[in-house]
């Protein structure tokens, strides 16, 4: 499994991401689940834009571009709602709330896996 560190804040961001990086998996992103546990998170590959339709629980929508720079944050995005980011290149889907606080404009990310996001956090 791999998790999201914030190298701007030092610390983790999202303790077990998913990546949808096939046409596939970003189609069905989060489609037919009753909600995103804490700590987790579905990074959208090359996704600039998402959409809220059918959806049953809201999220917030971190727009990311090409060198994993957060650019903004469409928080407590309800269901049947769009939201987008003209130079965003990825999507980070997060349980509604999470990102406040955690990841604002400007964060720098890292995708790791969970081992070296763990010996992160004990440094």
């Amino acid at each position: 499994m791999k998790a999201l560190w914030n190298d701007t804040k030092g610390r983790l961001a999202v303790r077990r991401l998913e990546v949808a990086d096939t046409f596939g998996t970003r189609f069905r992103g989060l489609l037919g689940r009753g909600g995103l546990p804490a700590g987790d998170g579905l990074l959208l590959v090359d996704c600039g834009s998402v959409h809220m339709f059918f959806m049953r629980f809201a999220i917030d929508a971190v727009f990311i571009d090409r060198g994993m720079r957060v650019l903004k944050v469409a928080a407590g995005l309800k269901p049947w709602r769009l939201a987008s980011c003209a130079r965003a290149r990825h999507t980070l889907e997060l349980p509604a709330g999470a990102a406040a606080g955690a990841l604002e404009p400007g964060d720098a990310l890292r995708v790791v896996d969970e081992q070296v996001a763990a010996e992160q956090m004990e440094a």
